[in-house]
């Protein structure tokens, strides 16, 4: 699963650290930008993961263009891919019996499918 939040890169004494303005608590660093993007990208991925485990749910992701950006900062979007650290869960459900047939006809991946509309029900990308 991906997730996509914008952060801002502070440029500070040569190196950079990283905030997600709406992700509180959610930091990173670097060296260089390259080293700073990859590490925001690790942590994003963390701090997702870790609300999600814990039964939270995450917010919704700013638009970029309406985050103020202070002086020697510059904002970029940030993706992380969350890797499930769970177990599958059996679920059951109903659906009507054409609908049903129709999918199957057409070889529609049922567990794949519910996973995508949960994640876009919880705002995760």
């Amino acid at each position: 699963m991906k997730t996509i939040y914008p952060a801002l890169f502070h440029k500070e004494d040569g190196s950079y650290w990283v905030e997600f303005p709406d992700l509180e608590g959610c930091f990173s660093d670097g060296d260089s930008i390259a080293e700073a993007l990859s590490n925001a990208e690790e942590s994003l991925a963390a701090y997702c993961a870790s609300i999600l485990e814990h039964g939270g749910s995450l917010p919704a992701a700013s638009d970029i263009i309406s985050i103020t950006v202070p002086e020697n900062c510059f904002p970029t979007l940030v993706e992380a891919t969350l890797k499930s650290k769970g177990k599958a869960v059996k679920k059951t459900l109903t659906i009507p019996d054409w609908l049903n047939d129709l999918a199957v006809e057409r070889g529609v991946n049922f567990s794949g499918v519910l996973q995508n509309a949960l994640m876009r029900e919880l705002n995760i990308s």
